[in-house]
This record gives C-alpha cells, sequence and structure tokens, in this order.
C-alpha cells in the first residue's frame, strides 16, 4: 500500500528563497469526507488525480495517478469544492530530504507551509533555521481543510 509519511511547519522567514525554486500549483477537492478525500491538481502544464486516506500521526495511504491537464483543469473549473487552493511549489533540497514550501495565494494568501515526505516516521530530520513551529498534528494547515475554512478567516 502506498503511504505518505509527511510532516509539516510554518515557515518563520524568508532565508529559503534564495536556494528554492517554484512551480504554480491550482487545486481542488472532489471530495473531503473524514474517511477520504478526492483531489483534482494542475502542476504547470501536468495533471494528476489523488486519492487520501485519514491521516493518522504523520501517515496516511494516498494514491496518485496522472490524468490529462485538460480534464484537470476543466474538473478544476466545473466540479471542485470552493475556494480552489492557488499556491506556488518551491523545492529545496538539504540534508537528504526535500523540502516543498507552498507559498498560497487566493483566500489563502499570507500562509507559507514547508512540508517534508520521509521514508519512516521516526526519519531523523536535521531542522533548517527558517523552519518554525510543527504544525503536521493541526488539521488547520491540511489542504482539504484549507476549502472549508480558509486562512484570511482565521
Amino acid at each position: 500500500m502506498p503511504k505518505e509519511i509527511e510532516r509539516k511547519f510554518l515557515v518563520k522567514n524568508d532565508a529559503w528563497r534564495a536556494i528554492a525554486v517554484g512551480i504554480p500549483y491550482c487545486q481542488g477537492y472532489l471530495s473531503c469526507d473524514v474517511g477520504a478525500t478526492v483531489r483534482v491538481r494542475r502542476v504547470g502544464d501536468r495533471g494528476y488525480i489523488t486519492v487520501k486516506g485519514p491521516t493518522q500521526g504523520v501517515i496516511r495511504l494516498e494514491y496518485e495517478y496522472p490524468i490529462p491537464v485538460a480534464e484537470a483543469e476543466e474538473m478544476l473549473q466545473h466540479l471542485c469544492l470552493r475556494p480552489l487552493i492557488e499556491k506556488v511549489r518551491h523545492t529545496v533540497a538539504l540534508e537528504g530530504v526535500v523540502w516543498e514550501i507552498d507559498e498560497f495565494g487566493g483566500e489563502n494568501a499570507g500562509l507559507i507551509v514547508a512540508e517534508v515526505e520521509l521514508v519512516t516516521e521516526d526519519h531523523p530530520l536535521v531542522l533548517p533555521e527558517w523552519i518554525g513551529e510543527e504544525v503536521s498534528h493541526d488539521p488547520r494547515y491540511f489542504n482539504a481543510n484549507l476549502v472549508a475554512m480558509p486562512y484570511c478567516r482565521w
């Protein structure tokens, strides 16, 4: 079974910007059920559909499949819950892991979250100096929850 082991952190300064590469993302949710979420995503000129199971600690089942970008765009425009999640995902490789820093736009503008996917839950992690508070266990920061309660309403 494909599993995602992910930790999330707030970002406390802009030191990461000098070493990051960014790409625009747009994603929407077809379903945000407590047992599973179904997400459609456009990443540059690629499309994906993803099914994620419930989060248990920092682990959850995840199934992701490429789809034609035109179909992803159509689902984003006509089928997904609002608001859509708009962000630029910046990547930074450090200390053997890849950090993904999401700089949100739209109704979540002002929110910047860094995520790192790990091979095991207890994988040793060296935190860069720009990493702040860990929010892995705070459901407000789950992208699916940013649809129901965008950052601008916190």
